[in-house]
């Protein structure tokens, strides 16, 4: 069977993780987690970048950090997974969905606007599967209506628009290092911040709402209580399994873009002929190669290839529900105007095995059988 995925590994995970523990620093913020820190902020030119358990959790740390309260709004995506939402829940925020675009499966920054009301706080653009949203429109949507842009770059990390790093281009970005991601620690992520603006007060939310950063700076001489916080500090055990991935982070992702490609130019053949859709790379984007998907005719077509590929070996898999059609969604959530592509394209689309060091042979075997579905 050729798995969806499995989490990358690249040769020093154990012996780092074993550093961590003889160093007798296996909580948050050791010798790993500066490293990892460090590392993103250089590469991404990032201003502070600060290592979360999750997410999830860099996700729920931005919304602490905006200040959302009940009531507020919250313009997104539906084609997400729930953590973007739940984070401005967990506030209290009323969620206002918005269509996507069909040829990314992002937002459609042009419906973002009529979307805005007196009680929007923030736009959480979701770079859905390592390509970038609009941004230059949404920052601009975003400082005409005074609002606050949250970047869910889960997927995005290494990923480009314009040749900027995703996560750098809003007010806040989050990463996840879950092992789903081209980068993994287990569980985990990180909070981007592109100024100094929220970075003292990140700390002090990642702290349990003390000011502990500060006292192991020397900068105060004891530390207390002074916000509302939570545990968002990952131990130095799990930053010590992402380090040798970081410190191979290039290569990591051209051995990615190597496999992305061979499927993109094994399946043109089936586009051009309109058996399926390719995923489309807008000129300004520069993607990770997150995952490799194709899209159905419908909803039964994909079905049957899904089953085919299992009978013959291939674990492949469907993505999102769109979250305004679950329950949490209609009760926490709203959808503003025509859902005209979110639900149709979702279930269209269908995500095949991808990761680091997938066999190219593999790889070949995935389009192999997907052209002899369709009898090509």
């Amino acid at each position: 069977m050729i798995g969806f995925n499995i989490p990358p590994m690249v040769g020093n995970e154990e012996k780092y993780v074993t550093e961590a523990i003889r160093n007798h620093k296996i909580c948050g913020d050791g010798e790993f987690t500066k490293k990892c820190s460090n590392f993103m902020e250089q590469k991404f030119n990032a201003s502070k970048v600060l290592l979360t358990t999750s997410g999830t959790s860099a996700l729920e740390m931005a919304a602490i950090l905006l200040d959302i309260q009940p009531g507020d709004e919250v313009i997104m995506s539906p084609y997400t997974f729930v953590s973007t939402a739940n984070a401005f829940v967990l506030r209290g925020a009323k969620i206002v969905f918005v269509d996507i675009r069909p040829d990314t499966m992002n937002i459609d920054e042009k419906l973002i606007e009529d979307a805005i009301t007196e009680k929007t706080k923030a736009i959480v653009p979701v770079h859905y599967a390592g390509v970038a949203c609009e941004m230059d429109a949404i920052n601009e949507i975003a400082r005409k209506h005074n609002l606050k842009v949250v970047e869910d770059a889960a997927q995005g990390v290494m990923a480009k628009y314009k040749n900027q790093y995703l996560g750098t281009i809003g007010d806040i970005g989050c990463y996840s290092f879950h092992e789903t991601k081209n980068y993994s620690m287990g569980e985990g992520g990180a909070i981007v911040f592109k100024d100094n603006n929220y970075v003292e007060d990140a700390e002090i939310i990642r702290e349990k709402g003390t000011n502990r950063s500060k006292f192991f700076r020397g900068q105060v001489d004891k530390y207390t209580w002074v916000e509302c916080g939570s545990s968002f500090l990952p131990s130095d055990i799990n930053a010590a399994y992402l380090w040798p991935e970081l410190e191979m982070a290039d290569e990591i992702n051209n051995n990615r873009l190597r496999a992305w490609n061979i499927y993109n130019d094994g399946l043109k053949e089936l586009e051009e002929k309109g058996f399926i859709e390719r995923p489309v790379i807008p000129a300004e984007c520069e993607h990770n190669a997150h995952m490799y998907y194709i899209k159905a005719k419908d909803l039964d077509e994909r079905t049957k290839l899904i089953a085919y590929l299992k009978e013959n070996g291939v674990q492949a898999v469907f993505h999102y529900i769109p979250l305004h059609t679950a329950p949490a969604g209609l009760k926490y959530g709203r959808f503003h105007g025509e859902d005209k592509y979110t639900t149709k394209e979702s279930e269209r689309l269908l995500r095949l095995p991808m990761y680091y060091n997938i066999a190219e042979d593999d790889v070949k075997y995935v389009v192999s059988k997907i052209k002899e579905f369709y009898k090509v």
